[in-house]
């Protein structure tokens, strides 16, 4: 009788171990999915129960278009957040005839471009031309042209500036509504955060293939070093530089986001696999 007691308790035991192995693979495996909550330059980032690797692989010599939100939606509601500097603190708007968020998208989509191409990538930007066109699916629009540069095979990535304090969440990438979100797509989430994959019920950029990357939240040191003239270039390059980094990781380092599976193993078998967090 005691032997069998002591058989049940090593057993017990056994099991208690390899629950908590697996536990801390799992969270293990998480961690390295969310990465870092807080960044010296960007401030802080998304943090949010998500989970989905892009692991599709990209072709090197795939076209790159580069759009700045709200570029086409100045004055309109959403269009973009005024920043804590003009909000807040009273202070004068970079241009009177847009948001603080569209001044800094257009110079980050600039830099982005012209850096992606110094580094030999197929990249280029799209500027509508309108600040304020009311119907969505008008031609000009950033969903309208992104939507089509995407069904023809191009990456697509609009980028945004997040809104400051409590209305915003941080910087992260918010994937495409697809089940092939890719190698540049996890690049860029691990560099600048993630986002759930369906992000407030599945946002309309997403929905038309578009990724949004959202920069950082317009306040504190990240919009300080925008504003001032002796750091303004240096920090948009510093942004630009490692955005078009995590798009040569992505399309250069295959092997890092591709897990290779057993036969019969079901775990992580989708590009999007997403789950509750809580739920563990």
């Amino acid at each position: 009788m005691i032997l069998i007691i002591t058989l049940l308790e090593k057993f017990r035991l056994r099991k208690f171990l390899f629950f908590c192995f697996y536990l801390f693979v799992a969270f293990d495996f998480i961690s390295m999915i969310h990465g870092k909550t807080s960044d010296a330059l960007l401030g802080s980032r998304v943090d949010r129960n998500t989970w989905w690797v892009g692991n599709h692989v990209v072709s090197p010599s795939v076209s790159i278009l580069i759009m700045a939100g709200h570029a086409d939606s100045q004055f309109m509601k959403g269009a973009g957040t005024s920043g804590e500097a003009v909000a807040l603190k009273g202070y004068p708007p970079m241009n009177s005839k847009m948001s603080d968020e569209l001044f800094w998208n257009l110079k980050v989509r600039d830099a982005v471009v012209r850096l992606g191409k110094a580094k030999g990538l197929k990249i280029k930007s799209y500027e509508p031309g309108i600040r304020k066109i009311i119907d969505d699916n008008n031609e000009k629009t950033n969903w309208t042209v992104g939507s089509r540069y995407s069904s023809q095979g191009a990456y697509v990535l609009e980028i945004h500036f997040d809104a400051y304090g409590n209305h915003g969440l941080g910087s992260g990438l918010i994937p495409p509504l697809t089940n092939r979100i890719n190698n540049i797509d996890e690049s860029i989430a691990r560099s600048f955060g993630r986002y759930p994959l369906f992000f407030r019920g599945g946002l309309g950029a997403p929905r038309r293939q578009i990724r949004v990357l959202e920069i950082g939240k317009l306040e504190g040191d990240l919009e300080k070093n925008l504003r001032q003239v002796n750091s303004s270039e240096k920090t948009i390059d510093q942004i630009a530089d490692r955005i078009v980094n995590a798009i040569l990781i992505g399309l250069n380092k295959k092997d890092l986001f591709n897990q290779q599976l057993n036969k019969g193993d079901i775990f992580l078998q989708d590009s999007h696999l997403q789950t509750n967090l809580g739920a563990l």
